[in-house]
């Protein structure tokens, strides 16, 4: 199989707009392997809606600078990604192994188009894992100035020239200076009782209000604090008769998956993200 092309393109939504670009494709006779589209209408603004597009077709000589050209024309905003290229990951974490690991592992298994390039942490509790499998870690610790240590971390990343940090359960915020190098790059993962139980032990504080419902959100960190666009999210219902540790056991499994689809949704640049603060997702 050739290898191929991904696309993903938003525009006002007009007539044509979808034929104009496989047409194109066609005539440099490359196969659309997959095709999707949606069209959003916001009737108080805009009664011609915007048109989201995620085409993958095959690659061939070209196609790529024929295709931005018209693009660019027709003022379609765009990216345009070789399904070749692997992301490259950071893994930050601090204690809790267990979204940590299900990315690791998932990567490992070769089931994302992505590589784990470095880990970097607050504490050295998961080095091994990541000296198993002959990835580099970091320890940054919290000992110094907040400016300094994410100027040191952001140096780690640009010496693995990362594309995507994973927090997985990274409990550090971060600033508006460091989310500013990666803008909807960076995926967060949280407990959905926000914001209803927040701070400390928020498993317990649900416990004891009798939550039915134990979930989680995974999104992309923007300035504003647990409030990126939405990614991915999954809830299991629960009863009286489950403990605080049951809860515990239930919202890491929750954690852990739905961190590693929103993820896995990312590294196949199947993401468009709309007026910055919703998702389109192409699953």
């Amino acid at each position: 199989m050739k290898n191929t092309y991904i696309l993903l393109a938003r525009c006002k939504d007009k007539v044509g707009v979808t034929s104009l670009i496989t047409t194109l494709i066609a005539k440099h006779n490359a196969n659309i392997l997959h095709l999707d589209h949606f069209t959003e209408y916001d009737n108080s603004q805009d009664e011609n809606g915007k048109l989201f597009l995620r085409l993958e077709f095959e690659e061939v000589a070209e196609l790529k600078t024929s295709l931005e050209f018209t693009l660019n024309q027709n003022n379609i905003q765009f990216e345009l990604f070789d399904s070749n290229v692997k992301t490259k990951v950071a893994l930050f974490v601090s204690k809790e192994d267990h979204a940590f690991n299900e990315v690791l592992l998932r990567v490992q298994r070769g089931e994302l188009p992505a590589e784990i390039v470095c880990v970097v942490s607050n504490h050295e509790t998961n080095k091994h894992f990541a000296e198993s499998l002959s990835i580099p870690f970091y320890f940054v610790p919290n000992n110094k100035d907040k400016h300094e240590v994410e100027t040191d971390t952001l140096n780690i990343c640009s010496k693995h020239e990362v594309d995507l940090i994973v927090l997985a359960k990274y409990m550090q915020i971060l600033t508006d200076y460091f989310v500013s190098h990666y803008p909807n790059q960076i995926i967060n993962i949280h407990h959905s009782f926000l914001p209803s139980f927040i701070g400390a032990n928020p498993y317990k504080q649900a416990w004891e209000r009798g939550v039915k419902l134990v979930g989680a959100t995974s999104h992309y960190v923007t300035s504003d604090l647990d409030e990126g666009p939405i990614i991915e999210q999954d809830v299991t219902r629960i009863n009286h008769r489950y403990s605080v540790q049951d809860l515990r056991k239930i919202g890491r499994h929750i954690e852990s998956t739905v961190l590693a689809q929103a993820v896995e949704y990312h590294v196949q640049h199947k993401i468009i993200v709309n007026d910055g603060n919703k998702t389109i997702v192409f699953n």
